[in-house]
């Protein structure tokens, strides 16, 4: 069967893109997705369900196990969490509804995408929501698919609380709304959990659309490489449960996010030729920056022993209040975020400084707009060997400096006295840990035990003079008909927010041109 339009990944963007392009009855949409379909809440298992469990999403059977390697100093493999299910990464992440910097938008305008600067952005942003806290002025929505809310200082965990009383007490100003384009500062998170639910595109935007007869949703099946006649994007050789078979498309649009995008193109003879010859593969487009310019956002917590009983860690939102800052001499506003986290300690290593079911949280500190960029690259031509990833961590000097002056702002603010009725101790880092950048730094890299929670960058947006570029402003795929990327690795440098929303708007806005025959 022949589609008007195919959607590779069922994620963030697969979803949004796929619900947009079926209202129109005439144009015939198909999404495929590798993991499994859950159509409605009632049929959703615990780990993509409820909300408050960081380890039980993040290390749960709907996670695709990529491991990848932090840096050339720690070259030891740590899990990198990708949703594998209809709803991808939005149903396993963290529900943080947060947006990018208008100065995020406006720097990849400059850089030859004039159709994103922010002023272009913001309509999509307020499109995808439902702010039930702030409606009715120009920077929220009231009418989309996503719900977002806020909890009352009231609402939040003890340690939260805590960290919003040392914060204001360090001269951080209060911020009520983190989605103003002005906002800094420390106050409750926006997130998508409605109830205790993880919100998940596959529960707002396919939700919308399941019932559409031009819609059909495919999932158990992976594709495996794109076809092409001459420079023409022409079907998908897909798997399923052992058989493989192949569909024809009139537009092709991968949504696999910052990793299976890239790799997906690479299996397809679409990247730096001489990387592709090396595995064997015919080379249809030579594309150097297809895997290059890897961001994301690097982070470290430390573990503190919690007084009193173990906190509900099902279905409150595990981020509730976030610090968002500019570091000592940065020129860049908000590079910098220190929050707390809800931990479930039933999933720390047995042999580990905190015991098994002991209440426990996390303080989290990581960089919003790193200087160092890693890379993905081929490690076999079989479409089941994942590919290398080397996120390079820390390798850029400022880089260490920030994650230094954030780990010991953030240890500092938890020995304020609102967390004495919190804190019996912090685990894992010590004075004698701060005192030094070269012990520090140690602790730093030894810390980072999750990779690419924010993945972006690996499918770069940019004009073709861009040596790197592997999409144009429209996410056009440059050399290539009938192939765009649309997800998080055309992101031309990763937002200084969680990415999760900026994706949806990414798609939202792309989805208009397409109906629009761009």
């Amino acid at each position: 069967m022949r589609y008007d339009v195919i959607i590779i990944g069922a994620g963030s963007a697969g979803s949004t893109l796929a619900t947009r392009l079926s209202e129109d009855p005439g144009r015939s949409v198909l999404l495929l997705e590798a993991g499994p379909d859950y159509p409605d809440v009632d049929h959703l298992p615990d780990d993509l369900k409820w909300g408050g469990n960081f380890f039980m999403a993040a290390l749960g059977a709907h996670n695709w196990g990529y491991t990848a390697v932090p840096s050339a100093q720690r070259p030891e493999p740590i899990p990198l969490p990708r949703g594998k299910t209809t709803g991808g990464t939005s149903a396993i992440n963290g529900q943080l509804v947060l947006r990018g910097t208008p100065e995020d938008f406006d720097t990849w305008a400059a850089w030859g995408n004039a159709e994103w600067a922010f002023t272009n952005v913001l309509p999509y942003f307020r499109k995808l929501e439902t702010d039930l806290d702030f409606q009715g002025d120009d920077f929220h929505g009231a009418n989309g698919p996503i719900p977002v809310r806020r909890l009352q200082r009231d609402e939040m965990m003890p340690y939260a609380r805590a960290l919003y009383t040392a914060c204001l007490d360090a001269d951080f100003p209060d911020c009520p709304d983190h989605n103003h384009p002005e906002s800094t500062g420390i106050g409750p998170c926006p997130v998508n959990n409605r109830d205790g639910i993880r919100m998940s595109t596959a529960l707002t935007y396919l939700r919308e659309a399941r019932h559409r007869l031009n819609l059909t949703i495919r999932a158990n099946v992976t594709s495996r490489r794109l076809l092409f006649a001459g420079k023409q994007a022409v079907g998908v050789e897909a798997e399923s449960h052992g058989e493989r078979f192949m569909v024809e498309g009139d537009q092709i649009v991968l949504s696999a996010g910052a990793i299976g995008s890239p790799h997906l193109l690479l299996l397809s003879g679409v990247g730096p030729a001489a990387q592709l010859r090396g595995h064997g593969i015919d080379v249809i487009q030579d594309l150097p920056g297809v895997g290059q310019n890897l961001r994301d956002h690097p982070y470290v917590f430390f573990l503190c022993r919690q007084r009193g009983q173990p906190p509900d860690t099902l279905k409150p939102p595990y981020v509730q209040v976030v610090l968002r800052y500019t570091a000592s001499g940065s020129p860049a506003r908000n590079d910098m975020q220190i929050g707390t986290l809800a931990v479930d300690s039933t999933y720390l290593p047995a042999d580990g400084p905190i015991k098994q079911g002991e209440p426990c949280f996390a303080i989290y500190a990581n960089i919003q707009q790193a200087l160092s960029a890693g890379e993905l690259t081929l490690a076999s031509p079989d479409p089941a060997v994942q590919p290398a990833l080397d996120y390079n961590y820390l390798a850029h000097p400022w880089d260490r400096e920030r994650l230094r002056e954030a780990v010991r702002r953030a240890y500092r603010l938890a020995q304020h006295p609102a967390f004495q009725d919190v804190i019996i101790e912090p685990v894992g880092i010590d004075e004698e840990t701060l005192a030094t950048d070269a012990a520090l730094d140690a602790w730093l890299l030894g810390s980072i035990g999750f990779a690419g929670f924010h993945s972006a960058g690996t499918c770069k947006m940019g004009p073709a003079t861009d040596a790197m570029a592997v999409v144009d402003q429209y996410c056009c795929v440059h050399g290539l008909e009938g192939l765009r990327v649309v997800d998080a690795s055309v992101m031309p440098d990763v937002v200084r927010a969680n990415t999760n929303t900026t994706t949806i708007a990414i798609a939202e806005r792309v989805a208009d041109w397409m109906k629009a025959g761009r």
